[in-house]
């Protein structure tokens, strides 16, 4: 016996909500209901695996790879959403509304990664809050590492594909153009681009 079409179509929208988090916001009541359900569930598991903390309202897909070991918290704020094979090690903190998008790439180091409500990050993305060194006299994989931290600021567009390095500060409002490098501190309002990022514009100038 063929089993039910409905199932089917269910399975193949959870797909499709994994890939593109922000249809779940489009939900029908009846989509809205067996979907809160899934993602309670899901949510559940992730928290029992790993410290890891969600806010009200917020989506994650199944093929996230979420490692948080103990003091490595990683705290999601409400109404975030974090897609498919997206990769985060603590100890991270996102902000409300925050949206991760396919294969967004972050790892805490030893200091910790912060992401403001309301950001957007483009898939492919990399944040890396650690570093090592490169002396002469030894061996890249004996480098000591270094871990700073890195802080994003509210309301901020990320590209697609965009690198951020440890260290740096992206100030609110900012846009960080597709492919950008960032090695340096960005100002609030500011438009970035360019290997490594450098100012090319102000969003406030922008209509």
């Amino acid at each position: 016996m063929d089993s039910d079409p409905s199932l089917k179509y269910r399975e193949q929208h959870k797909l499709r909500l994994s890939w593109m988090p922000w249809l779940y916001d489009s939900l029908k009541p009846n989509q809205k209901q067996w979907a809160r359900e899934w993602q309670s569930e899901l949510q559940a598991l992730f928290c029992d695996m790993e410290t890891i903390t969600f806010g009200e309202d917020c989506f994650i897909a199944p093929s996230a790879r979420v490692f948080a070991e103990p003091g490595r918290l990683i705290d999601v704020g409400s109404g975030a959403r974090i897609a498919a094979d997206v990769f985060l090690h603590g100890p991270i903190r996102l902000g409300r509304n925050v949206s991760l998008n396919a294969r967004v790439t972050i790892d805490g180091g030893a200091a910790g990664v912060i992401v403001g409500d309301d950001t957007r990050i483009a898939t492919g993305t990399s944040i890396f809050a650690f570093d090592h060194g490169m002396h002469p006299d030894r061996l890249i994989r004996e480098q000591p590492v270094r871990s700073r931290g890195i802080t994003i600021g509210r309301d901020v567009w990320i590209g697609a594909n965009v690198s951020i390095t440890d260290g740096v500060r992206i100030g609110d409002h900012s846009v960080i153009a597709m492919g950008a490098v960032v090695t340096r501190d960005v100002p609030d309002w500011a438009v970035v681009a360019g290997v490594p990022a450098k100012p090319v514009g102000d969003r406030r100038e922008k209509r």
